[in-house]
């Protein structure tokens, strides 16, 4: 299968992760520290498979990196016990436990689960901030701050579109392949 051609933009953000890369650690790039089990390894698709298998809005945050509106995600106020997941390809990347309201209108949560994200640097506001991914489809969820709370000091804000929750005792979807 040919891959799509690639635009500018996505061209230029890759050739700057690739250049940052060496000072990120656990950067989601290839040759990534972390560590892929079966669960984690890279799953690739075209542009447009994911968009064949994405709302508009979720491909757009996913895979253009764009934000959803503050205070716009139901998963705000989902308080439920559970696992939130990444709305692409269904890999869990939080614990319901480490969810809080960080008051800053996006889901927020003080830990990732282990080996489920990767990172890289960001300067689209001018000073730097970290992104971070999916460390499975690569989907972009969100931007990780260090004024969380206590055990981590950390914030993991997070678009609501780029994840899917799912209530303890329901069924996982089967992770996309």
């Amino acid at each position: 299968m040919r891959k799509e051609a690639m635009t500018r933009k996505r061209f230029l953000r890759r050739l700057l992760a690739v250049a940052l890369a060496p000072a990120v650690p656990g950067s989601w790039l290839k040759g990534s520290s972390v560590r892929a089990s079966q669960e984690t390894a890279k799953l690739e698709k075209l542009d447009l498979e994911w968009q064949t298998l994405l709302a508009p809005d979720v491909y757009s945050v996913l895979f253009e990196e764009n934000t959803e509106r503050p205070h716009s995600s139901p998963l705000n106020n989902e308080k439920r016990d559970g696992l939130y997941i990444c709305a692409a390809c269904y890999l869990p990347l939080f614990d319901s436990q480490t969810k809080y309201e960080s008051g800053t209108g996006w889901p927020s949560f003080y830990k990732p689960l282990d080996g489920r994200i990767g990172t890289k640097r960001d300067f689209k506001l001018l000073w730097p901030r970290t992104e971070y991914h999916c460390v499975r489809c690569g989907g972009h969820q969100g931007h990780v701050f260090n004024d969380g709370p206590q055990p981590t000091g950390q914030r993991w804000c997070n678009n609501g579109l780029a994840l899917r929750f799912v209530p303890t005792g329901d069924r996982m979807p089967p992770l996309r392949t």
